[in-house]
């Protein structure tokens, strides 16, 4: 059981880097995963998101601590368990952020991260079906496509869109971010492109690549000061496998800050109290949580504008299955949110602060997403920066339990000056003219819903979590005493361990997460591998 790298967590980082370390015949590899193999039929289908997202099989399926400013509500947070992660059950959506947002990165002092600087290795994991381009790269393990169709709501809402002033986007990854048009999506011909499929199948079969599913990491194993392998269990039994190189963390936003702790990483009170013994005091460790917060709308809907509702039901849903079945298109090929929007919610700004998701269905809740009986639709305006942070706690010596999450939304009043700007722009959208050829009438918040205030009340009674959390283990410069990683990802105060993932963002960028962790994952393999290289020249 040696090698040279071990890689805790086979989601978005973890299969790329799995996939670029192993590249080398002379590197031996081990993959953990917590969660079984992809198999599951639900994850290959892009609709089948709705089927998984609350699969305890495939899914942490975790919830917050009580949040204060949301009523003591517990918000649900979804996290892949399985091979590819969370960009198994995602909604595919590819998008990057803004330019700012990585020059920020570099300004907070993690030189090497400008946007510049990572815009190469966005390129490197591409093959877009649009053709290369200096945004955009092909011949990648990653496909990323337009969508298959264009349904009338959202060629209605694109309209409505415009109306409101904002210019249709074609390329929200290109040379600016504002605007409303169609995502570019993570789907190969009609598939889901998961990073598991992306990025580790492609490698499944060297010899110098073992994968290990089911494995549940129990702790990192140091000698001194130095990460020298990893402790998990699987089937019952306690496995040790040692690291030659480097032990990765890569078990996300949430595990990874939980598995520092449970290694002896972390605030030393904090882990004392946990009966775990002190191996480097590190007070930035599960601090800093940041998340999109994200207020739902919905309304009902008349005619046949093309919702989800409609087209999953009866001879319908027969008919698009058989679609799906012949040609790979169809409803069953949709990504969670066909149109985006990102827009301003005060004219002052210089970038957008808001993203507008829409989704062509309405259900009851988050937890059951059961498909109402009627055409409708949910507008989702979401904080892209919101002040507010949390946090990400182990509660127990045991790595079976759950950490402690507080999300801490609406935590400024900032943010919720915000929400109410954000909410008030999605009603208006749904109020243009290209849209009343649908419109039926509004169920939440409902049209009694009028002051500010009671924007406000709607939004800690429903608000929540966009599933784009980051910033747990944050990374930064010699001399932040918060910071948990240096601009090399090097774990700080240790030898040999690195966090690989969304929870390295120093600040979270403006949209979805996906895209920015795979690319963290190619400059990380880059940087091993460079690291490497020095050491053979040296030897």
């Amino acid at each position: 059981m040696r090698y040279d790298y071990i890689i805790a967590g086979a989601g978005s980082a973890g299969c790329v880097l799995a996939n670029r370390l192993s590249a080398d015949p002379a590197t031996r590899v081990l993959l953990l995963e917590a969660g079984p193999e992809d198999r599951n039929i639900w994850l290959k289908i892009p609709l089948g998101f709705g089927k998984v997202l609350t699969n305890p099989r495939l899914n942490w399926c975790f919830e917050s601590e009580a949040e204060p400013h949301a009523h003591d509500r517990r918000e649900f947070l979804p996290r892949g368990k399985v091979l590819g992660g969370s960009s198994s059950i995602n909604g595919m959506i590819y998008m990057r952020g803004q330019r700012s947002d990585y020059d920020m990165w570099a300004q907070m002092g993690c030189s090497g991260w400008s946007y510049d600087d990572v815009l190469p290795y966005f390129r490197k994991s591409e093959d877009n079906t649009r053709g290369s381009d200096p945004f955009h790269g092909t011949g990648g393990p990653l496909t990323v496509s337009d969508q298959s169709e264009i349904t009338p709501i959202s060629r209605a809402m694109i309209a409505a869109g415009q109306d409101m002033g904002l210019p249709f986007n074609r390329d929200f990854n290109g040379a600016a971010q504002d605007g409303i048009g169609l995502a570019q999506v993570t789907m190969r011909r009609g598939r889901r492109a998961s990073t598991a499929e992306a990025f580790l199948k492609p490698a499944r079969s060297r010899p110098n690549l073992d994968v290990q599913t089911r494995a549940q990491v129990a702790r990192v194993m140091f000698t001194g000061k130095r990460a020298s392998g990893i402790r998990y269990l699987q089937g019952g039994r306690t496995v040790e496998a040692q690291a030659g190189a480097a032990v990765i963390l890569c078990g996300g936003v949430y595990g990874s800050p939980q598995m520092l702790e449970l290694s002896g990483i972390g605030d030393a009170d904090r882990l004392r109290d946990l009966g775990v013994a002190v191996v480097h005091h590190l007070p930035g460790v599960g601090e800093g949580l940041q998340d999109h917060q994200v207020f739902r709308l919905r309304w009902r809907l008349k005619g046949r504008p093309g919702t989800f509702n409609e087209r999953t039901r009866g001879l319908r849903a027969l008919a698009e299955g058989m679609r799906y079945v012949t040609t790979g298109r169809g409803v069953l090929a949709s990504p969670t949110n066909p149109v985006n929007a990102f827009f301003r919610t005060r004219p002052d700004l210089a970038t957008p602060d808001a993203h507008l998701q829409v989704f062509p269905g309405t259900y009851a809740s988050m937890q059951d997403r059961r498909l109402d009986d009627h055409p409708g639709i949910t507008l989702g305006p979401t904080l892209l920066r919101p002040e507010s942070r949390g946090s990400v706690h182990a509660r127990s010596a045991d790595p079976r339990d759950a950490p402690a999450i507080r999300t801490n939304i609406l935590g400024t009043t900032a943010d919720c000056h915000a929400a109410v700007r954000a909410m008030k722009f999605a009603r208006a959208l749904m109020q243009t003219a290209p849209i009343q050829p649908f419109f039926h009438s509004e169920m939440l918040p409902g049209a009694e819903v009028r002051t500010d205030a009671e924007f406000e009340a709607f939004a800690r009674e429903t608000g929540g979590s966009n599933f784009h959390a980051g910033g747990s283990c944050r990374m930064g410069p010699a001399g932040d005493a918060m910071a948990v990683v240096d601009p090399r990802l090097r774990v700080r105060g240790v030898e040999g361990l690195l966090v690989v993932d969304a929870s390295v963002m120093p600040q979270l960028v403006s949209g979805n997460t996906n895209a920015p962790t795979i690319m963290i994952a190619e400059k990380a393999a880059d940087m091993l591998l460079q690291n490497a290289r020095d050491s053979s020249n040296a030897a």
